[in-house]
């Protein structure tokens, strides 16, 4: 008897799992279809028509999608029919703050992108699960490049520069001071340091990323917010720069990196003899235990499809995946020369915050 509860358990369990990949499935179908984007202006609601016709759609598949939209609570009925082409729906004041309000720290719609994406490289992941291969940041396109980016735009434009740096009370002196300088390796799309130069409107930020499409779109990123005259973007590694630096940091990269020890050097490097070296990453346990919380599942989940196959594409490869422990990265600290590593104060529920002394 317990073993057939248990069975139905986690039967409903990954059911409900199902259900909830199949709404991420349909929330990327929508963003890539320009249905939400016709929708969140419109507050008396679309029809299946109306909404074909905004995005370029055939009807039919507009109101099956619709249709599924609110039988899941993602849209509500904004005027009801007999007739399905005539029934309105809208997007509900949560939907629409989750999905299309892109700087909300609630923005998730970058999850159902990144998820809706990785289908198109399954082959390619388990051919290097076989081989012991892997799929680079490249293979995985401009879909995963852009999500990702997109994932973190919100904490870093509200969080990082207002409530997170000025808690490191020596590093927020500096960079408020007037000419506070800033290194941020593997910057992505850009969107911690336009957090930062956002913040402090006399620092200036240079970015370094080794992936050309993700320098040209933090270049773009900076232009449209304004900031473009005191953050640079260079397509290099950051072994390869020159100067010193206020505050080096590496925000949710490290875990990624096939070789982190020589980057973490090149870190130290440019902090000299009076900057600071912040590394953040992820927020997992001191060691792994079974049957985990949701963070650490989803850090795992993230794992196996995305950062250790981009990790095992380089090759050698330390192949540190996604859930990097503290101990792990302490280990790589003092193997590029720091004294030890002190999580800082700082709370997020998916990120924590170190300091290398």
């Amino acid at each position: 008897m317990t073993d057939q509860t248990s069975g139905e358990t986690l039967a409903g369990r990954l059911f409900e799992a199902g259900i909830g990949m199949l709404d991420l499935l349909n929330i990327y179908l929508g963003q890539r279809a320009g249905f939400y984007d016709a929708l969140k202006d419109s507050n008396a609601g679309l029809t299946p028509t109306e909404l074909a016709q905004a995005a370029g759609a055939h009807v039919r598949y507009a109101r099956e999608w619709l249709e599924q939209q609110g039988t899941t609570g993602l849209l509500e009925v904004a005027s009801d029919s007999e007739d399905p082409d005539s029934r309105r729906f809208r997007l509900t004041p949560a939907s629409k703050e989750v999905l299309t309000e892109k700087t909300s720290l609630n923005y998730l719609m970058p999850m159902a992108e990144m998820f809706g994406s990785l289908g198109q490289h399954t082959a390619k992941l388990l051919d290097a699960y076989r081989t012991g291969g892997g799929v680079s940041w490249g293979e995985f396109g401009h879909e995963m490049r852009e999500a990702q980016a997109a994932f973190n735009r919100p904490m870093f434009l509200n969080l990082l520069a207002t409530e997170y740096l000025p808690s490191v009370a020596d590093v927020h002196e500096k960079l408020s001071s007037g000419n506070g300088r800033v290194a941020d390796i593997a910057c992505g799309g850009g969107w911690s340091s336009i957090g930062i130069a956002k913040g402090y409107p006399n620092a200036t930020v240079d970015g370094f990323d080794i992936d050309e499409p993700s320098v040209e779109l933090a270049r773009a990123n900076a232009q449209a917010e304004g900031v473009a005259d005191r953050v640079t973007f260079h397509n290099m590694d950051a072994a390869e720069a020159d100067g010193t630096y206020d505050l080096v940091m590496i925000c949710e990269a490290l875990h990624d990196m096939p070789q982190p020890v020589p980057v973490l050097s090149a870190a130290r490097k440019l902090a000299g003899e009076n900057g600071t070296v912040i590394v953040m990453d992820e927020a997992v346990g001191e060691k792994f235990q079974p049957q985990s919380d949701e963070i650490e599942r989803f850090m795992y989940g993230i794992s196996t499809w995305v950062c250790l196959p981009d990790s095992m594409s380089h090759q050698p490869s330390v192949a540190t995946g996604t859930v990097i422990r503290p101990g792990t990265l302490r280990k790589y600290a003092q193997e590029a020369g720091f004294a030890d590593i002190e999580a800082l104060p700082i709370e997020n529920d998916f990120f924590r915050f170190y300091r290398l002394k």
